[in-house]
């Protein structure tokens, strides 16, 4: 299974960093960066929450529903006329849901390491968690992920398994870094420079899509 940065160098990749660019309002390089070092730091997120059988469930029950990938089919309509509120509201309660108490302090990071405000980073993160939603519940449907317990291993699968033990563990000080920057200072070198490898965090949306 290959990793989830494969998307973003993929065409529908680059489809979504020029569509969320331009609905944030963001350089188009700086979203690049943003995107490349946050949809691991989620998909982190993701997999932490999923290890309890309440935070499976409730993913689960995303996945299967509003979440279903549905939302890939149709990107230029999706950026066509501006990403809608709706999206928007969506993708906020996705980040408060998945980082929790830790949203703001991985926002902050994030902006100082791609050279964007807060704010920039939140409006690119709102638009990018559907999406980031939309390609697990394609992948949950492509390889029929059924429980609660082989979710997990899809996003394990997504993140690279046990082949990027760094970058994992370089990821969750991310999630519990307190926000002043001090514990990631090398997380824009670390990330980006992984994602030229195949696999791992460098190998997720080009195997989605036959890339």
């Amino acid at each position: 299974m290959s990793g989830i940065l494969d998307l973003l160098n993929s065409d529908l990749g680059k489809t979504i960093i020029s569509g969320v660019s331009g609905s944030a309002g963001t350089d188009e390089s700086k979203t690049s960066s943003v995107l490349t070092m946050a949809l691991p730091v989620l998909m982190k997120a993701m997999e932490r929450n999923a290890s309890t059988p309440e935070g499976a469930e409730g993913l689960m029950s995303a996945l299967n529903n509003k979440h279903d990938g549905s939302i890939l089919d149709n990107l230029s309509g999706l950026f066509g006329g501006g990403v809608n509120d709706d999206v928007k509201n969506d993708g906020d309660k996705i980040l408060n849901h998945v980082l929790g108490n830790k949203k703001q302090g991985v926002e902050k990071i994030l902006g100082e390491k791609s050279g964007l405000d807060m704010g920039s980073v939140a409006n690119i993160l709102k638009v990018a968690a559907p999406i980031l939603m939309g390609v697990l519940g394609k992948q949950k449907a492509q390889n029929n992920v059924s429980s609660s317990s082989d979710l997990g291993g899809l996003l394990s699968g997504l993140l690279g398994g046990n082949d990027a033990k760094e970058e994992q563990s370089f990821l969750e000080k991310i999630l519990d870094a307190d926000g002043d920057g001090s514990v990631i200072d090398d997380v824009a070198g670390m990330v980006l420079g992984s994602a030229g490898k195949k696999g791992g965090l460098g190998g997720l949306l080009g195997g989605l899509f036959g890339k």
